[in-house]
């Protein structure tokens, strides 16, 4: 038996609560020395999260529930996620099928990335004060993955038609599934295009893309809770810039006069502003963290010449 095994072994004896097996999921998470990088900030609301979702609990139960006793079964449930996550450094949000963005639920699995985005932060504001007095009518969530933009967009803006594209027809398929949880069929348009390909001459007063822009160096040094998702949602090149390039070179004609385009680079930012000195990137800022984001008119597209 091995010393894990022995560690689990001893916990379905010893701990009964809900509780007892946050806070033993806890030290183990960080004996472990786990990332918490999709979507929890800690050990202790990842395995909050992880025991919860075991015994079919929501977020935020009164606290009777949680010092309950557990069944054996339960017990068992528990500490096979907690292993799978300590052993395979497997992302909780994969374990559970499930994450958050914006406020909303959506289904995930290790065809798309885990939604984290700051862009998030935007969105429940409305965009504001970057789409005031502008009426949107077409959104564009462009690299959607899961498609947790696109209908949160749709979800913030009721009066909005968005499209949702994406080059991985795994991915549109994940996205399908959000569209119809939250009934948005008739008003999110999901389409298989690389970058503004397939999207024909549409012009849009708002497009969004969380693209892939993870740099070769980067990705090699990124925690193994990272290798678990796919890396055509995080790989794009040496400097991180190969599909921001494109991006940029096609943006403006996919644009309204008034549009705004808005795009997450992370942590390719310096070789973005290295590689364009010459656009008047606005670096938008987030009251819950988060950075590399930028915001560019379509006026300011077409005046800087980004080709």
């Amino acid at each position: 038996m091995s010393d894990l095994d022995a560690l689990f072994e001893s916990a379905e004896d010893q701990l009964r609560s809900p509780l007892d097996f946050v806070r033993w999921g806890a030290s183990r998470f960080n004996e472990a020395e786990l990332c918490f990088g999709h979507g929890s900030d800690d050990a202790v609301t990842e395995a909050m999260r992880l025991v919860l979702h075991a015994v079919h609990l929501p977020p935020g139960v009164p606290d009777e529930l949680l010092r309950a006793t557990l069944t054996c079964e339960e017990k068992r449930q528990i500490l096979a996620l907690l292993r799978r996550r300590i052993a395979e450094r497997m992302p909780a949000a994969y374990l559970t099928g499930e994450a958050w963005f914006a406020g909303l639920a959506f289904h995930v699995d290790k065809r798309v990335l885990i939604p984290r985005s700051p862009i998030a932060e935007l969105i429940e504001k409305g965009f504001e004060p970057w789409l005031h007095g502008i009426r949107v009518q077409r959104v564009l969530d462009l690299c959607t993955g899961s498609g947790c933009i696109a209908v949160a967009c749709a979800m913030a803006m009721p009066e909005a038609l968005v499209d949702a594209a994406d080059i991985s027809p795994e991915a549109l398929q994940v996205a399908e599934l959000n569209v119809r949880r939250y009934a948005l069929e008739k008003r999110v348009r999901l389409v298989r295009s690389d970058l503004f390909e397939s999207l024909d001459r549409v012009r849009y007063d708002l497009i969004v893309s969380n693209p892939p822009y993870v740099a070769s160096a980067e990705l090699e040094r990124m925690p193994a809770e990272f290798s678990q998702e796919p890396r055509l949602g995080l790989f794009a090149g040496d400097d991180g810039l190969d599909i921001v390039r494109r991006l940029l070179r096609s943006a403006e004609r996919h644009l309204s006069p008034d549009g705004v385009l808005i795009v997450e680079v992370g942590a390719s930012k310096p070789a973005l502003v290295s590689a364009y000195p010459q656009a008047p990137f606005l670096w938008l800022e987030f009251e819950r963290g988060g950075e590399g984001v930028f915001l560019l008119t379509a006026t300011q597209l077409r005046e800087s010449r980004l080709l």
